[in-house]
């Protein structure tokens, strides 16, 4: 597997999950700063690793989760 070249995300301004509990626990920050990405990280680990979204992929991602019926129907 090829890796791609690093996206610099050190400016980001980041923002966590409207789906964060109040306690900070399993939480995830997104920022919307990166025109056409969208870096994802573990609010616990700010200085941990990071996920490079292409902003398509993501929309369809958060699109998917936002359909799946959590009573399993």
């Amino acid at each position: 597997m090829k890796r791609s070249k690093r996206t610099d995300v050190s400016s980001a301004t980041w923002r966590k999950s409207s789906y964060s509990n109040g306690e900070g626990a399993e939480c995830i920050e997104v920022s919307d700063s990166l025109p056409g990405l969208v870096p994802v990280r573990d609010s616990k680990d700010p200085h941990g690793p990071v996920l490079v979204i292409p902003a398509d992929g993501w929309s369809a991602f958060v699109s998917a989760v936002k359909d799946v019926d959590p009573h399993g129907a």
